[in-house]
């Protein structure tokens, strides 16, 4: 009898292990209006990439806000995932040490703003849901205890560095794209032997954590004793793009940074002045974030409760460049998300894209993009590309071990433009 039981008891643990994979969208993507100001960054740094070293201490801040207001009751749940996002098929025995989700009671409402809006956050690992692996998660939040009413599906990573990895930015060798790419080259070092890299060994390079501009390498340009080089002529080659747009709207009282108008009355607004296309000017230097964004207000004492949230109207003064396909934009802000919230309508009278987008009260980094009909993301179009712009790489190596079921993250590393 009490073997029948524990059979059943780790058939109901098991069971959602599978069963919460199918239909779900591995990638950053919310899920439903009302949730706003999504964040997810190593809890050291605000806004940094969403990566923290196994079994140190370090822990993942995630937020979002809900504009429906009250006190919902939202559970959140991970899973492990692939090199390329797509789930693992492991037990999740076989990759938490505690319980597979838990809920969400961290929750603040906001005060005396025009939109109501609840906030929750919670930290990763905690003592409810604990990691035991390095890899990809996939961490997932719903309603009502009800996996088939997911709100939220956000990225995070886990390390546990038992290789090196020096990287570095370079001019693109191609003489053609001299002024326009940057080239990342890096090197991964290892002390014990690794089997077969060329099948067991994965590299992701991405330009700013975008995930639109992720490159795979899967063989090395030189193997040598403890160390695996990647620098062919041709491979990881970046177009640079262009500095970060930007504009500051920490307060409704008076027109900051790249505010053209606000209005406060029932609901707020905020007018940008319009934007040109940089793609026949030059470089110009200015500081940027690298897409990033912060909530901050100088209306109220608390950033995450005293800022309100406004209706951002975004205009690009420009014409489509071709007959088929869609102008964006985006920014950490939105995890660069190309959806109906992010994508520019097209006025042929005013020869003008624009947009309308609530955000909360902050300074936020944007820039506009072109997807054509293929599907293919374009920053260079409208913001046009030059080598001396200040871009950050990630790069992220996996191994998977012989007989191992999972893609082990055991690598990370950051290179910049010399800048």
């Amino acid at each position: 009898m009490k073997r029948s039981l524990l059979l059943l008891w780790m058939m109901v643990w098991l069971l959602p292990a599978f069963g919460q994979s199918e239909g779900m969208s591995y990638e950053n993507r919310i899920y439903h209006p009302a949730i706003k100001t999504v964040e997810c960054y190593n809890s050291k740094k605000e806004q940094s990439f969403p990566i923290i070293a196994l079994n140190t201490g370090e822990t993942i801040t995630f937020a979002f806000d809900d504009l429906r207001g009250g006190n919902k009751n939202y559970s959140y749940s991970i899973e492990h995932c692939t090199y390329d996002w797509k789930p693992s098929r492991l037990n999740q025995l076989d990759y938490v040490e505690s319980f597979r989700e838990d809920i969400i009671f961290n929750t603040r409402f906001s005060f005396n703003t025009l939109q109501q809006f609840t906030h929750y956050q919670l930290s990763l690992p905690n003592e409810q849901v604990k990691p035991k692996i390095a890899g990809n998660y996939l961490l997932r939040v719903f309603e009502k205890n009800d996996p088939k009413k997911t709100i939220i599906t956000q990225r995070f990573y886990i390390v546990n560095n038992t290789v090196g990895v020096g990287a570095e930015v370079v001019p693109s060798n191609q003489v053609q794209y001299r002024s326009t790419k940057q080239k990342v080259n890096f090197t991964i070092f290892h002390q014990q032997p690794i089997q077969n890299p060329y099948q067991t060994l994965k590299a992701i390079v991405m330009q700013n954590g975008v995930p639109q501009t992720a490159v795979l390498n899967t063989n090395p340009a030189f193997i040598k004793q403890g160390a695996l080089q990647y620098n062919d002529v041709a491979s990881n080659d970046f177009w640079g793009g262009n500095e970060f747009r930007k504009f500051d709207f920490r307060n409704f009282r008076y027109k900051a940074e790249h505010v053209q108008e606000l209005y406060k009355d029932t609901a707020n607004t905020i007018i940008l002045f319009a934007d040109q296309p940089n793609g026949t000017a030059k470089y110009s230097n200015q500081v940027d974030e690298n897409g990033s964004f912060f909530i901050r207000n100088q209306d109220g004492r608390d950033n995450i409760t005293d800022s309100d949230y406004a209706k951002v109207l975004f205009t690009l003064n420009a014409q489509p460049p071709s007959l088929n396909g869609n102008a964006y934009v985006v920014g950490r802000f939105n995890n660069y998300t190309l959806n109906e919230d992010s994508k520019l309508t097209f006025e042929p009278s005013r020869k003008r894209f624009y947009a309308s987008i609530k955000l909360k009260q902050g300074l936020y980094d944007f820039k506009y993009v072109w997807v054509d009909a293929q599907g293919k993301f374009d920053d260079t179009i409208f913001e046009g590309s030059f080598f001396e712009t200040d871009n950050s790489y990630q790069v992220l190596v996996y191994y998977r071990r012989p007989a191992s079921r999972y893609d082990e993250l055991v690598g990370f590393a950051t290179a910049a433009t010399g800048k």
